[in-house]
């Protein structure tokens, strides 16, 4: 089963920002947003729920500095992308 990436406008904004300032990561990145589509439990995204005000979104690992966070659409198969940026940013 593969899953639908969504990209809103918003998000579009911040990882178009986060990329300029951290040109550094693009192929990670993009790596990231391939290996999610096809498989957003595998181990390497380290996929995990959030909770306090983030309750019901999820995040995953570019690296071990840089995250994504996201919200699955279990039944339509959708994952919303929501933010990008360092751990302290985006949490």
């Amino acid at each position: 089963m593969s899953w639908q990436l969504v990209f809103t406008e918003q998000y579009n904004r911040r990882a178009a920002k986060f990329l300029k300032q951290h040109p550094d990561v693009e192929a990670q990145y993009t790596k990231t947003l391939e290996l999610l589509e096809l498989n957003p439990h595998h181990p390497s995204l380290r996929l995990h729920g959030l909770c306090g005000k983030l309750t019901g979104l999820y995040s995953i690992s570019i690296n071990l500095k840089y995250r994504i966070t996201i919200e699955m659409v279990i039944t339509e198969n959708e994952i919303v992308l929501i933010n990008v940026g360092s751990h302290e940013l985006v949490y």
